[in-house]
């Protein structure tokens, strides 16, 4: 099991505790013209609770050097709670991570439910940021608007990368503290001036944009634009099969 592919199972296994079922299994094999065989998988969970959906994608072509997973745990349309975030790759040349809750409200006109959701990362943010081996990702400004300042992402060395470990688990376990409990009464109420429905849907439509992500260009490349299309269509909350 490459590093990347067990940091990405680390946070499956722990998000299969939430009440979701998986729906195939896999949902699908991901194929390509570079090989006869699959290249990766994507499969999904659907839950009708506080977390309405967990999708993970895999694909890993030795050919170009990609070992790649992602993990998102979308949280349902009306919560407030932000979803869950986690790319774990391997380039050929580096290691490279993607850490995040996605803000389902705006966070600088929220200050209550910036506190809540977000304010017990810090001293684990700041720490993680520090770290010897790391460097900056390539990511831009205007995929960074649409993330949260907690967001950690870098390229990382071997051993770097091999610490993240505890970081991703303190962070789901955050995270999996707040689907548990619910925001408190007054951090609800202060979210009333949002349609989080229709906020989410937005951001989820901008944020696996091919025109803001260039990961979605790569993707049509080495599974064709319907493979990739329909990923993303999952990945915005679209019916499954």
């Amino acid at each position: 099991m490459s590093l990347p592919f067990a940091l990405a199972t680390r946070v499956v296994d722990a998000l299969r505790a939430l009440p979701v079922v998986e729906v195939g299994s896999p949902y699908r094999e991901l194929r390509s013209p570079m090989s006869p065989a699959p290249v990766g998988t994507m499969r999904v969970w659907e839950g009708d609770g506080e977390v309405s959906r967990v999708v993970y994608v895999g694909l890993v072509v030795p050919p170009i050097n990609l070992d790649s997973h992602m993990v998102f745990a979308f949280t349902a349309p009306k919560s407030g709670i932000p979803h869950f975030t986690l790319d774990s790759v391997h380039g050929g040349a580096y290691y490279a991570y993607h850490l995040d809750l996605i803000p389902r409200a705006e966070l600088s006109s929220h200050l209550s439910y910036m506190d809540t959701a977000y304010h017990p990362l810090t001293g684990l943010y700041e720490e993680a940021s520090q770290r010897e081996g790391l460097s900056r990702a390539h990511i831009g400004p205007r995929q960074h608007a649409l993330m949260s300042p907690w967001m950690l992402v870098h390229r990382a060395d071997e051993a770097a990368f091999r610490g993240m470990d505890a970081i991703v688990d303190q962070y789901v376990s955050h995270w999996l503290g707040l689907v548990e409990a619910g925001l408190p009464a007054d951090v609800v109420a202060s979210l009333g001036d949002t349609d989080l429905a229709a906020r989410d849907a937005a951001v989820r439509a901008n944020l696996f944009s091919p025109a803001v992500d260039p990961v979605w260009a790569q993707v049509s490349r080495l599974l064709g634009e319907p493979a990739s299309d329909e990923i993303r269509e999952v990945l915005m909350g679209g019916p499954i099969a």
